[in-house]
């Protein structure tokens, strides 16, 4: 186990109270959650500079409202990811009012932008995969991105989500499960 993966909800409870008055405790946080919130962000949108965006406002969010934060209440992942699904919810609900399409949306400088080939592959995979979680239930869905991408525990799952962390396991077996009939249906059509 690495020596993050030890540290549980408790330590960064703990450390979000200290990041208050401490640069290094937040430093320390947003290292650790950073890219689980992001992961978890592009998961559910899709879109890199959407999850840049919304990740931003996260940890904008975050540092404007950390003294509010309770640790009596809630572990911190909980009230962080809280902030995320916020954000995004915020941002679709802007982009609904904007319908025009921006030439930057489709098209990056080529300077910035990887190889054809690396993309083509990566994105193999990562299509395949994407396409198969739209094909899970929302909830099942959902909580695959919080454990996959987001990297949280069935702790922290299901304190945000309201249930039990057994109900987070089962409904993860079953996901996973549904995941392989998913890709297995795809690779025999």
């Amino acid at each position: 186990m690495r020596a993050e993966e030890e540290k549980g909800s408790s330590y960064y409870n703990a450390l979000a109270v200290e990041a208050v008055a401490d640069e290094q405790a937040f430093s320390e946080l947003y290292e650790h959650f950073f890219p689980r919130v992001y992961n978890f962000l592009f998961s559910r949108m899709k879109m890199a500079d959407a999850a840049d965006e919304v990740t931003s406002i996260t940890f904008e969010k975050m540092f404007v409202h950390l003294a509010e934060y309770q640790s009596d209440k809630a572990a911190f992942s909980t009230w962080l990811f809280r902030i995320a699904q916020n954000g995004m919810m915020d941002y679709f609900r802007r982009q609904e009012h904007k319908k025009e399409a921006v030439w930057e949306d489709f098209f990056d400088p080529a300077d910035e932008r990887p190889t054809p080939e690396s993309e083509a592959i990566q994105q193999e995979g990562n299509a395949e995969l994407l396409t198969a979680l739209d094909g899970l239930k929302e909830r099942e869905r959902h909580i695959v991105e919080l454990k996959y991408f987001s990297g949280l525990s069935n702790q922290e799952i299901a304190a945000l989500e309201g249930i039990s962390a057994g109900n987070v396991g089962v409904i993860l077996f079953r996901a996973i499960g549904n995941l392989k009939k998913i890709l297995a249906d795809d690779c025999n059509e």
